[in-house]
């Protein structure tokens, strides 16, 4: 089952939200959804779930709207707010209400906390759980119904590292079943490791569709760290290659392999010392793609790292805060 978006658009009074914002999220795979913050990604999968109604465009799972689906936990499992569960009750309890709603047998209850590590404190308050276990129980309601589809909005928030590491393997495993796994972010590290796909938006427009592969070769560089005997002799024989120098005399090569830098030392009597490939984290190309598309930076920061003062979207902003009220 695939979820499309086909020209979503919403506004919250003058403010655009999401612009005209098409992608495709498949089957079998990890899609991670990045952004900056503000960029409209909580807005787009709300309108996916049917919780928005764009102004324009639609949203669909399997070729369906979202509230034409006849079971929808059976077919789709979301997460966008781990603290939307009643303080009071206990997470089996919680679990309970969401089974009988949706016409689903007590067995699986058992099943999704076992998966999600939460069988030992099933009977306590959730009121009591960390952000965490919350986040644990969020995802064990949205695995309720067994369904092919999963949206998730930040689930690694507020998880240790152990726990991060296993929401890591189980999203893979997912995905391995077959599911469509829709997953948004900000730990870009994380990313790198779990998603095979990405859809990146920024401003409520689509910055990049691609596998994390195509996304890293397209927009960022890698270069070889060389260390040689003869570090200027070298540079000058690497004529078909962009060639700077470290103050401790190491060269970046751009544009030509290890082996043809190795062979042209060689060539020319010089001794290599190190050949190392330098790859450009996703971290670094999400930045270099996103550049023109975060409302505010510091000029100081030269690397072009956000900081921590952009500003959030006007529409988004209103929306979390619907979203906290309710």
């Amino acid at each position: 089952m695939t979820i499309e978006a086909c020209e979503l658009t919403k506004r919250f009074g003058g403010a655009v939200a999401v612009d005209a914002l098409s992608f495709t999220v498949r089957p079998g795979r990890v899609t991670g959804f990045l952004g900056p913050n503000g960029a409209g990604k909580s807005t787009t999968m709300r309108m996916i779930l049917g919780l928005d109604a764009p102004d324009a465009g639609a949203a669909f799972v399997d070729g369906r709207p979202y509230g034409e689906l006849q079971h929808p936990l059976r077919e789709v499992g979301a997460l966008l707010d781990a603290n939307a569960v009643h303080p009071a009750r206990s997470a089996l309890a919680h679990l309970r209400v969401l089974a009988a709603s949706n016409g689903l047998g007590t067995a699986r209850i058992g099943e999704v906390l076992a998966r999600t590590g939460l069988t030992e404190v099933a009977r306590r308050r959730v009121g009591g759980f960390s952000l965490g276990m919350k986040q644990r129980l969020g995802l064990a309601a949205a695995l309720l119904g067994d369904p092919p589809v999963l949206i998730l909005d930040e689930p690694v928030n507020g998880l240790d590292p152990e726990g991060v590491h296993w929401m890591r393997g189980l999203l893979k495993e997912l995905a391995a079943e077959g599911r469509t796994v829709f997953v948004s972010s900000h730990l870009l590290t994380e990313m790198a490791l779990t998603a095979d796909h990405l859809v990146i938006i920024g401003r409520g427009r689509l910055v990049a569709e691609s596998s994390t592969a195509e996304f890293l070769a397209a927009n960022s560089r890698t270069d070889v760290l060389v260390r040689a005997s003869d570090p200027t002799a070298l540079a000058a024989a690497l004529r078909t290659a962009t060639v700077s120098v470290e103050p401790d005399g190491a060269l970046i090569v751009a544009g030509l392999e290890p082996a043809a830098i190795g062979d042209t030392a060689a060539a020319h009597g010089i001794g290599v010392h190190e050949l190392t490939v330098r790859r450009a984290s996703l971290e670094e190309a999400y930045l270099q793609a996103t550049e023109g598309v975060v409302d505010f930076r510091d000029d100081q920061n030269r690397a072009g790292y956000p900081t921590g003062h952009l500003t959030e979207h006007p529409a988004e902003h209103l929306t979390e805060e619907g979203n906290h009220q309710r």
